[in-house]
């Protein structure tokens, strides 16, 4: 009996100094109430006549705080949750990018061929959850802190719910490099300021433009809509004159559905050339109202064909006059 005694002491001894330390643990600097006070400052020995009082008065609020505990692990997973739905579509954009950005026929090797190409390893069900869910827990405590630079707006939340999801590779994209013999070379993103011209930088802008206006057209349920905007182009000439890389631009443009306004000061009759219309404006200005503005100087369109001299000529169109039905009232 003497040795159980001395080990129940020995077992009472030991649980006193677990309970100094868990009271004395830096984690519960901020908890002020007078049983954290009581088991810091009491000696060891009289710990253990106290503690069914301290039980049963911890009793109903570890209820409590398991209710809300409990609550707050659902509302962590409801916000895992909504986030995985988000990152998903995300990432379903990205495929949706590549593929809307397939090339018409008639344009060589580029013929068929997807502009963009968006390679990613997407994670498991399980393996996306755990990722989200530590993405929440670092923004929650970076709210706690209230010192940091983390910004918790839904759109970075996303983005960082997305660069988890990708981990540990990310998202590898690449473009197809224009040229004149529009090769199928593919260049990453990174290197295009190095590896493109000038012209080439524009031209891919211009054919990531229409990528993201087309993706946004199927976005909004428009997906068989042809018309998915339009885009001025601020003298794009002086960067991209090269006969193929404004035929690459507007095959790209009429596939996606974007119409493309050229606007230039430059009368470059080679590349001008290419285009179905050209109106040229002029700049006018009224001093007495103290107004500037444009007007249109000249149309230029591709005429008809002439005839062959030695051809014969059995009809000729020489004017023309259009008659509007009026509206009738039943």
């Amino acid at each position: 009996c003497a040795a159980d005694l001395s080990a129940a002491e020995a077992a009472v001894r030991e649980a006193s100094d677990v309970l100094v330390r868990h009271a004395n643990s830096t984690r519960y600097e901020q908890v002020r109430t007078p049983a954290r006070q009581q088991i810091r400052e009491l000696p060891a020995s009289a710990l253990p006549e106290h503690a069914k009082k301290w039980a049963d008065a911890f009793a109903p609020r570890l209820r409590v705080l398991t209710d809300e505990l409990e609550q707050l692990e659902r509302n962590r997973d409801s916000i895992v949750d909504r986030l995985r739905g988000l990152v998903e579509s995300a990432l379903a954009t990205l495929r949706s990018a590549q593929r809307l950005s397939r090339l018409p026929e008639g344009l060589g090797e580029w013929s068929g061929q997807e502009f963009l190409r968006i390679r990613f390893e997407e994670p498991d069900q399980a393996t996306l959850t755990e990722r989200l869910g530590e993405v929440v827990d670092e923004a929650t405590r970076a709210a706690v802190k209230k010192n940091t630079d983390l910004r918790r707006d839904g759109m970075s939340l996303l983005l960082r719910g997305v660069a988890a999801a990708l981990r540990p590779k990310g998202v590898a994209v690449e473009i197809l490099k224009p040229d004149a013999v529009l090769r199928a070379e593919r260049v990453p993103v990174g290197q295009m300021g190095d590896v493109f011209s000038g012209g080439q930088l524009l031209t891919a802008a211009i054919a990531l433009y229409c990528t993201m206006a087309a993706l946004r057209s199927n976005d909004r349920g428009r997906d068989k809509h042809r018309h998915a905007g339009t885009l001025f182009l601020d003298n794009p000439i002086g960067r991209a004159n090269a006969t193929y890389l404004l035929e690459l631009q507007r095959a790209v443009a009429d596939a996606l559905g974007v119409q493309l306004l050229y606007t230039t000061g430059l009368f470059d009759t080679t590349a001008l050339a290419e285009f179905p219309l050209v109106i040229r404006l002029r700049n006018d200005a009224d001093l007495r109202a103290g107004l500037k503005y444009i007007s249109v100087e000249e149309h230029l369109r591709p005429g008809l064909p002439q005839p062959d001299p030695g051809e014969e000529t059995h009809s000729e169109i020489t004017a023309t006059r259009m008659f509007k039905r009026p509206a009738t009232t039943s």
